[in-house]
């Protein structure tokens, strides 16, 4: 009987071997497979109803086009010049950034002062809360329905200020061109106040209490105990809340179009209510994509001019947290 010692085993070519694929490849390829099939709706969908019509709207700006014929007025950047040479489009972009400074400097204090007075320990504070909060539920047209209605020179505000004597207080609020715009930054501020509040008193949940004893304890007052330990801690929110009322206010639609729609005169129209008007109201599809395409130009430069310079401290600090 014959004895094969192991070192006189044939062993195959190399290239006649089975291939099998190792553990990490079969888990590397399970992993993308599951993130293909999570993402895949969602950026689907983004595609269909985001990306897909900012490349049509391009498209059409670029056409004199009603919407109703073939596309065969090429005009090029004309409806750019255009929109950037009309009065009204420019007291669109003007109004839009007249709503965005009243927003950072009344919004934001009076926002952060509320927050500040319902975090404290308060008798019916849960309510107070409820109350700041509750319009921010409201559709937009239900809150602008009801504020036309409260602001007619006939409306329950007129006759308030009538019946307490003060007739010469009551006004024309959506009727004068020189108020209009400060009536619609009211019904704004009421309408998204309790957003900002419930922001800033999640922010403030992260105030360490350890701070608050020891700056008492070394004799900060309240006023200085909010100015040097509360609102630098706060300032990631602050920043937070402020990209978010720009872009905003920014992109306000709603609440003009139902209540003015951009009236009287233009003296309320912004660049949202201005595309709708020329793209659909008076059919100038092309015109109105256009200052579709100028308005997200604006908003993305803000965007990520934003990010670059203001948030950024705020992004590699948590991405240091997370590798570390």
């Amino acid at each position: 009987m014959t004895t094969t010692s192991p070192r006189q085993v044939a062993v195959p070519p190399v290239g006649d071997r089975p291939q099998r694929r190792s553990p990490t490849g079969r888990s590397s390829a399970r992993r993308r497979g599951e993130i293909a099939l999570f993402l895949g709706p969602a950026l689907l969908l983004y595609a269909t109803f985001v990306i897909v019509p900012m490349v049509l709207a391009g498209y059409y700006s670029l056409f004199n086009w009603n919407g109703l014929g073939p596309l065969d007025q090429f005009i090029g950047i004309d409806n750019y010049t255009r929109a950037a040479g009309d009065p009204v489009f420019r007291a669109a972009v003007g109004h839009n950034a007249l709503i965005v400074v009243l927003s950072v400097v009344v919004q934001l204090p009076l926002a952060l002062a509320l927050a500040l007075l319902l975090n404290r320990r308060l008798r019916g504070r849960a309510i107070l809360r409820m109350v700041l909060f509750a319009p921010y539920v409201l559709a937009e047209v239900v809150t602008a329905v009801a504020w036309q209605l409260i602001l007619q020179p006939s409306g329950p505000l007129n006759t308030l200020l009538e019946n307490m004597g003060l007739e010469s207080w009551a006004q024309l609020w959506l009727a004068d061109r020189d108020l209009v715009i400060y009536s619609l930054f009211i019904v704004i501020t009421w309408k998204y106040l309790g957003f900002g509040i419930v922001l800033f008193l999640a922010g403030l949940q992260g105030v360490p209490n350890e701070l608050l004893e020891a700056a008492t304890v070394d004799g900060a007052s309240a006023w200085h105990r909010t100015r040097y330990v509360v609102l630098p801690l706060l300032g990631p929110t602050i920043r937070i809340w402020i990209f978010l009322s720009v872009i905003g206010a920014l992109q306000l639609f709603d609440l003009v179009w139902i209540m003015t729609k951009g009236g009287p005169s233009n003296a309320s129209v912004t660049m949202a209510t201005f595309l709708i008007d020329r793209g659909f109201e008076r059919s100038q599809i092309g015109y109105g994509s256009a200052a579709a395409v100028l308005l997200f130009i604006i908003s993305f430069v803000f965007a990520l001019l934003y990010q670059r310079y203001v948030m950024r401290r705020d992004t590699e600090g948590a991405l240091t947290r997370r590798v570390g």
